[in-house]
């Protein structure tokens, strides 16, 4: 997502860059594709041109006419402007506004499709991962599945699940999970309503009834990022009967064109609290607006690629590697590790959007297909060779293709990048001042952050 409008925009400070100064002429020429983009990229069109608006009144000041660095002032308030569209520098709502006195009670609500039910076990899972005891309710009584979905999800996070499919009645289901949560004291009851439509006024009543019922802390509106302004239409709609607390934008790694990132907040009013940037448990986060804004222009993210990786890999496993890197360097059975290490993160190509300069870079085949080719050519190895990668001569190498159903170049790849890492380690040994000063705390930072 995002990639058409950063590409068209990174265009545009491009040509800025050539300018030895800004004028109004250039300026308005910088607008119009601007303008352009975001329009392409189904943003709302009030909401564009608000933003040309407030980005041509700065544009124009005094400070940015004489700047020696035109288009680099340009894109400052370009950013600006993006996280004021997004929600502002100053943004605490994104939060989940924690009861005083537990449970903590969120109602999901959204289209049928959404990502409503898949969202509220992410949603379980990251405020698991904060110790809380989380209790999610199947609260859809028309799909039979969602029950069956909400359940293996709830096994899958080791989360306890309420379901009660013998009762056609969703907001008494409702009603008796708060109980139950009250007497098994859960901190936080997670309701899994029913899709519905906005005009289907009966189901609409029945949500109404349930919001009612359990008088919800927070009320989610679940949309789905790949409808455009559709979902902005209908999040819009939905919280004129609900008064939702803020939007979950789910499949924010599809290809859709942004808009309904970029305009949910204006146009609802409401704030935008998560998103959905794949399809497994983990692939969920807190929504920022200077990140996603970051992320937009094409300036990464390191925020979240770290807080990623701190919550993805084991302190034990980092301080183990670290030594034996500070020590020895990396074999093979370490680079496998390593590349676990990755994957727990997310997909590749979701990790190296977060880098900066590196988020258009098309992957291609270095996603799952090539961790997969990686590990079958080194479980192709003995343990010998996995442990000594210099006695790996044409013959071993040779046999390690065949066995592992790749080639001998894809061999001697590996071969290379395991050697490339490890010189790597030495030069940052010789910078550092010798390998007794490359200590195995300031190696495990680095295998965080890489």
């Amino acid at each position: 997502m995002f990639a058409t409008l950063n590409d068209k925009l990174n265009g545009v400070f491009k040509r800025l860059k050539k300018q030895v100064r800004l004028d109004e002429s250039n300026i308005t020429e910088a607008l119009k594709m601007v303008r352009m983009a975001l329009l392409e990229a189904d943003v709302n069109y009030k909401v564009v041109k608000n933003f040309i608006g407030s980005v041509q009144a700065k544009a124009m000041g005094e400070e940015v006419l004489k700047s020696l660095t035109p288009d680099q002032v340009f894109i400052k308030i370009v950013h600006d402007e993006l996280v004021e569209i997004l929600g502002g520098k100053d943004y605490d709502e994104g939060k989940i506004r924690l009861n005083s006195q537990p449970p903590t009670v969120i109602m999901m609500a959204g289209l049928q499709g959404s990502g409503k039910t898949t969202s509220s076990g992410k949603l379980a899972g990251l405020l698991m991962k904060q110790k809380r005891n989380v209790l999610l309710v199947a609260g859809d009584i028309y799909r039979p599945a969602a029950i069956d979905q909400l359940e293996t999800l709830g096994k899958q996070l080791g989360c306890d699940v309420y379901s009660d499919r013998d009762s056609r009645d969703a907001v008494k289901i409702a009603k008796d999970a708060l109980e139950y949560a009250k007497k098994t004291a859960k901190d936080v009851v997670i309701i899994d309503t029913a899709g519905r439509l906005h005009i289907d006024e009966e189901l609409m009543a029945e949500i109404v009834r349930t919001k009612e019922a359990v008088n919800p802390d927070e009320i989610l509106f679940v949309a789905d990022a790949m409808t455009g302004q559709d979902a902005v239409n209908v999040a819009k709609a939905f919280n004129e009967s609900l008064e939702a607390t803020g939007i979950i934008l789910t499949k924010m790694d599809g290809d859709a064109r942004g808009g309904a990132a970029l305009s949910i907040k204006e146009v609802t009013g409401k704030p935008l609290k998560f998103i959905g940037t794949g399809e497994k448990m983990g692939e969920f986060e807190a929504f920022y607006p200077d990140r996603m804004a970051s992320r937009i222009l094409g300036m990464g993210d390191i925020v979240t690629l770290v807080e990623r990786a701190q919550e993805s890999i084991e302190d034990g496993d980092a301080e183990d590697m670290a030594e034996k890197m500070a020590k020895h360097g990396l074999d093979f059975d370490d680079m496998l590790k390593q590349f676990k290490m990755i994957k727990k993160m997310g997909s590749l190509e979701s990790i190296m959007r977060m880098i900066p300069g590196l988020n258009n870079i098309s992957m291609g085949d270095m996603d799952e297909k090539q961790f997969k080719k990686i590990e079958a050519i080194i479980f192709s190895m003995t343990r010998q060779e996995r442990k000594n990668a210099k006695i790996l001569n044409s013959g071993r190498r040779k046999r390690i293709a065949r066995g592992s159903g790749t080639s001998v170049a894809d061999v001697n790849r590996l071969v290379n990048q395991l050697n490339q890492m490890n010189k790597m380690m030495k030069q940052m040994k010789k910078k550092l001042g010798g390998s007794n000063k490359l200590n195995p705390a300031m190696m495990r930072d680095f295998l965080k952050m890489r």
